[in-house]
């Protein structure tokens, strides 16, 4: 059983333009619209893998509302607990003269402290010990810094496995719970621990520092480099690098959908290696379809067949 939380969702747009100028008028050629946020798309792509997955979110509003619906008539459970005010959106710009990404996002609206509370409540009656908790993304303003920590630690006491996907403070407080793997790109490595990642060698020694500071032996350090692939180091320091030869127009939540990948192969009690092709076939599916957290699990598949994993 995988939770995910998610504290900060939001209405994901995708815009499709022929070339983004500066100034201009813009009329799109394609359109799409999902649920998102961090931990939508990873509930949505987990559960696209074949994952016994349930989505954990704050709902606000006319747009809470659009988001709930979304999810549910894609079949993926919901638990929602609701708060005033309109969830935010985000917006995401491909251009198909130069194959960028601009993308938008909006912070959002102020939550309660006692909704914050309702929400992690909400969280601790869905997860199951033995399952897994993917904690991703931002947290709304008003949220404590510290709230993505004391859910770490509240679920390892009841024995639930946690997943951190999160940046800045909240990921520097979240690792003082010792979550079971910590993954973020080679940028947040980077700025948490104030070295370069941009070479391999660089991001190999992030993520032996990442395990570490998640509590060494039992834990794993995850750093996503893009295009370059993934490195990884497992409970028992062994390090990996993984790279798929294949690119996709769409980008945006691959990164959440290689952590559903990671985290359904680990629930499934496969290996460390297999784990790392599923989500790198899942990133890479995600990426060749609009819509972030949506992929194709037939092609997740055949990519994580394709995908060139070995130990560093």
């Amino acid at each position: 059983m995988i939770t995910c939380l998610a504290a900060n969702p939001s209405v994901d747009k995708l815009f499709e333009i022929h070339r983004l100028v500066r100034g201009d008028i813009h009329r799109p050629s394609g359109f799409v619209q999902v649920a998102g946020g961090k931990g939508l798309n990873a509930a949505r792509a987990a559960h696209a893998l074949g994952a016994k997955a349930v989505a954990v979110a704050l709902f606000r509003g006319h747009t809470g509302k659009w988001i709930e619906e979304a999810l549910t008539a894609e079949g993926v459970t919901v638990r929602g607990v609701w708060t005033h005010g309109e969830n935010r959106s985000s917006l995401s710009v491909a251009d198909g003269e130069t194959g960028g990404m601009t993308e938008f996002y909006e912070h959002g609206s102020d939550v309660p402290l006692a909704s914050w509370a309702d929400l992690l409540h909400a969280v601790e009656s869905t997860w199951t010990p033995g399952g897994w908790l993917t904690i991703s993304g931002s947290t709304p303003v008003g949220a404590p810094d510290s709230g993505y920590r004391d859910l770490v630690r509240d679920a390892r006491i009841e024995g639930v496995r946690v997943a951190l996907d999160a940046e800045g403070e909240r990921l520097r407080l979240g690792l003082e719970s010792h979550p079971e793997v910590v993954k973020v790109n080679s940028s947040e490595a980077g700025d948490l621990l104030g070295v370069p990642t941009s070479r391999r060698d660089d991001a190999l020694a992030s993520a032996a520092k990442l395990r570490d500071l998640a509590g060494g032996d039992g834990h794993a350090g995850v750093v996503t480099r893009g295009a370059e692939g993934v490195v990884l180091a497992t409970p028992d320091g062994t390090l990996y690098e993984g790279r798929l030869y294949v690119r996709g127009r769409y980008p945006v939540g691959s990164g959440d959908s290689f952590l559903a990948g990671l985290v359904t192969a680990l629930d499934r009690g496969d290996d460390w290696e297999a784990a790392l092709r599923l989500g790198l076939g899942a990133a890479t599916a995600n990426a060749e379809m609009p819509g972030a957290g949506r992929l194709d699990p037939a092609r997740a598949a055949e990519l994580a067949g394709q995908a060139e994993v070995r130990q560093a």
